[in-house]
């Protein structure tokens, strides 16, 4: 993995994820939408607050219940990453 992609991704920049996601759209996104959508219900079901609109780890400081938006941030995470080992399974 190169460093710019994971550094961009804490910066919540996704331009890097375009590429991945153009090459192969009927499985990448469908993984993405999915593991956001999880996302962003568990943080309103934490209640979770954030007063920036954007920012990444910058605005992490202005963060209302941090624990609930990390776990939020996580499990929506792993749901995408394990949608996208499921969907993009090679088949022989």
């Amino acid at each position: 993995m190169k460093p710019i992609i994971t550094t961009d991704n804490n910066c919540y920049i996704t331009e890097g994820a375009i590429p991945f996601a153009a090459s192969d759209p009927l499985r990448v996104l469908p993984a993405c939408i999915i593991g956001s959508g999880i996302a962003g219900a568990l943080s309103e079901i934490f209640q979770c607050t954030l007063m920036a609109p954007h920012g990444g780890i910058f605005v992490f400081p202005v963060v209302g219940n941090a624990i609930g938006y990390l776990a939020a941030l996580m499990i929506g995470t792993v749901v995408s990453a394990v949608l996208l080992g499921v969907l993009k399974k090679k088949v022989l």
